[in-house]
C-alpha cells in the first residue's frame, strides 16, 4: 500500500477522533444566579431534591437525554447537571430511551446525587445513571455548570 495513503488515513482518523473528543453538546445553560443556588445545596421542607450530573469531558460531543417517571427531564452535556424536585416516593430515572435506568426511593428535605457516566459503545455513546453519595455529588455538582430542566 502507498505510504503517502497509509499517512493520509492516519492523520484523517486522528483529526476524526480529536473532533469528537473536543467536541460539544448544546445544552441551555441556566442563568449564572440559579447555578449560584442550586449549587448551596438546600433542600426543600415538602420535596425530594435531585440533582442528576455529568462531571466529564469523555463523550464531549453526545447529548445525552434523562427521564423521570417517563418524561423527559432534560439533555446533559460534558460538565452539566441539573435540578429538580419529586414528591416522596418511588421514582424512575432513566438515560437513553431506558438504555440505563434506576429506581430512586425519595423522601422530602433531602437531596440526591444521580450520576451519568459517559459509556462509549462501537457505534455510539451511551451512559449509564448511578445513585452516589451526598459527599460525592456534591463534588461532582460543583465541577458542573447548570442547565435548565424540563420538569
Amino acid at each position: 500500500m502507498d505510504p503517502m495513503l497509509i499517512r493520509n488515513t492516519l492523520f484523517s482518523a486522528v483529526l476524526v477522533a480529536a473532533a469528537m473528543a473536543t467536541g460539544c453538546a448544546s445544552i441551555n445553560k441556566a442563568p449564572s444566579a440559579m447555578n449560584t443556588e442550586a449549587k448551596q445545596f438546600n433542600t426543600h421542607p415538602d420535596y425530594a431534591q435531585v440533582y442528576v450530573y455529568r462531571n466529564e469531558t469523555f463523550g464531549a460531543a453526545l447529548s445525552m437525554p434523562v427521564s423521570v417517571d417517563g418524561r423527559q427531564a432534560g439533555t446533559t452535556g460534558p460538565k452539566s447537571f441539573f435540578r429538580f424536585q419529586l414528591e416522596p416516593g418511588q421514582h424512575t430515572i432513566s438515560s437513553q430511551n431506558g438504555a440505563s435506568s434506576l429506581l430512586l426511593n425519595t423522601e422530602a428535605n433531602r437531596n440526591y446525587f444521580v450520576w451519568q457516566e459517559v459509556k462509549m459503545g462501537l457505534v455510539s455513546g451511551g451512559s449509564k445513571l448511578q445513585v452516589v453519595s451526598e459527599q460525592q455529588g456534591r463534588a461532582g455538582v460543583q465541577q458542573c455548570t447548570m442547565i435548565k430542566s424540563n420538569l
